[in-house]
């Protein structure tokens, strides 16, 4: 495969990459770096890389190993899960606070959540892939993505209503 043909398989799904290597990941620099090991890696595949069913699903399990051996090693040993800041302008001064107090609490809640439940979730609420993508990334059944989700989605659910309705009453 030539650089020109490998650049226009993987560029649509290169930002997914970063967005699942940065939500397992420290920081922008640490998700960056993951995500052009990842590129490296499949540039290095690319004589093999068409005979994957989903080349995007492969890379997204690959970058899933990566990031969770990163977290394993004993360099890492400071790595945390990280939320971004999502920001619009035209929002008040107040509803932006309030907006960025509940991803904080958001953020504080996934942490605390199992690592599978953790990917379940990015996987299909932040890159909305389908249960049997996540399955096959996961090797999971596509039932368990399922419950792991919902368990996922309750936990934050309650935590959240606990959150808001400390001090009321």
């Amino acid at each position: 495969m030539q650089h020109k043909e490998f650049l226009a398989l993987v560029m649509p799904f290169k930002d997914k990459l970063y967005r699942m290597a940065k939500r397992l990941l420290v920081s922008r620099e640490e998700a960056e770096d993951a995500t052009q090991e990842i590129l490296l890696k499949l540039w290095a595949k690319n004589e093999a890389i068409g005979q994957y069913k989903s080349v995007e699903a492969f890379a997204m399990t690959m970058t899933k190993n990566f990031c969770l051996d990163r977290l394993k090693s004993k360099q890492a040993g400071n790595l945390k899960l990280v939320h971004s800041n999502y920001r619009d302008e035209n929002v008040s001064v107040q509803r932006q606070m309030e907006t960025e107090d509940s991803l904080s609490w958001v953020e504080k809640i996934m942490e605390a959540l199992p690592e599978q439940q953790k990917m379940v979730l990015q996987l299909r609420d932040i890159e909305h892939y389908e249960f049997d993508e996540i399955a096959q990334m996961l090797d999971m059944k596509p039932t368990a993505v399922r419950v792991t989700l919902s368990r996922a989605r309750k936990t934050v659910r309650e935590k959240l209503q606990q959150k808001h309705s400390y001090g009321i009453g």
